[in-house]
């Protein structure tokens, strides 16, 4: 490694030797054309002393030079061809010169900026492990039930209306259920590549929020969920996404209402703003949220109180939530009292869109 880190080092260098082997070879030239002009003047033994003295010191700084950064040339190499990682602290320790310190302190930020990437990575990978184990946990629940209900219909038959029809509705509830899961799935596994899945325009908010509700029908009125729209609103979103945020929402709200007895109102308020802007409040009269866990209700696999009572959350719901609309440039908070209920709300910005080019 030694004569391999030599020869690096002469051959960057073989340019400034040329040029200082030239510089001499003029010097001695020069001085043999004026002894030949004045015969005498300069000895030859002081020409051959000249060329000897010049080229020892040539030799001397270039052994110099080399034995400073010999521990530099050599980390390098190692690092490139004996290791399977880049020491770059090795390499900072052994840096000389200017030059070399500021090619270390480029390595380091590299590092630590592909470190970072490593992170995020791993740190994705491994919510995504983490969210298809809970969600084929969670996949069991409703096909036990689905199993339960034919295993009770098959001894109590032949079944009457009544129970027929409720039958058919715990299994239509049942099915549901796996639909959402599966689609909280699908869509989880998109958010990497979410860019590519985007169709822009400005639509009628109100229509989505319609044509949610028209899907939830059966479950609103199972539950006794009065659905309410208040006010229009355009605003400029992807269609596909902002259904699965507005999907999300409420299936929650249903989900933390239906235990509540009597009717009980959702509420979906939009706003126009004249600079272009939109709101969407989304208020129920469910259970509500603890005002200790409203900051951390938008992380992943966080269920709080009320998921863990349900037992049927994954605590990924609002996460995909949070993640569309930020990645769509839109705002998206919530406000709660405990027994009372919750309130959504989402900010559309006018261009906020095209932020996504900033994520």
């Amino acid at each position: 490694m030694s004569m391999r880190s030599a020869v690096v080092f002469l051959r960057d260098r073989l340019l400034y030797v040329l040029i200082v082997l030239i510089i001499i070879s003029i010097g001695v030239g020069l001085m043999l054309l004026e002894n030949m002009r004045y015969p005498g003047l300069v000895e030859t033994g002081t020409i051959s002393y000249f060329a000897a003295a010049a080229a020892f010191f040539l030799l001397l700084g270039l052994a110099v030079a080399y034995i400073r950064q010999q521990a530099y040339y050599k980390q390098l190499i190692y690092a490139l061809e004996g290791s399977d990682e880049l020491q770059v602290e090795a390499i900072m320790q052994t840096a000389v010169t200017k030059e070399q310190q500021l090619v270390a302190r480029l390595l380091e930020k590299q590092m630590s900026a592909q470190l970072n990437k490593l992170g995020v990575h791993r740190r994705q990978q491994e919510l995504h492990n983490h969210f298809v184990l809970q969600w084929v946990h969670h996949m069991k629940t409703p096909l036990s039930v689905i199993d339960l209900l034919l295993q009770e219909s098959a001894k109590q038959m032949p079944l009457t209306e009544e129970e027929q029809s409720e039958l058919t509705q715990s299994l239509h509830e049942e099915a549901d259920r796996m639909a959402r899961g599966l689609e909280m799935m699908l869509h989880t596994a998109r958010l990497e590549r979410f860019e590519m899945d985007l169709q822009l325009r400005r639509i009628p908010l109100h229509h989505v929020v319609r044509d949610v509700l028209i899907a939830h029908k059966r479950l609103c009125i199972r539950h006794n969920v009065v659905p309410l729209i208040q006010g229009e609103a355009w605003t400029e979103t992807d269609e596909k996404w902002i259904t699965i945020v507005l999907n999300q929402l409420l299936s929650n709200a249903i989900k933390y209402s239906k235990d509540k007895a009597g009717g009980k109102k959702l509420v979906f308020c939009l706003e126009q703003a004249a600079d272009g802007s939109s709101k969407l409040h989304i208020t129920d009269e469910g259970s509500g949220i603890a005002p200790h866990d409203l900051p951390r209700i938008f992380d992943p696999f966080f269920t709080g109180e009320n998921g863990r009572a349900a037992g049927e959350s994954t605590g990924m719901g609002l996460y995909l939530a949070k993640q569309v609309c930020s990645r769509l440039g839109h705002e998206l908070s919530v406000a709660s009292q405990l027994g009372v209920g919750t309130t959504f709300t989402i900010v559309f910005h006018p261009h906020g869109i095209h932020l996504l080019g900033e994520q």
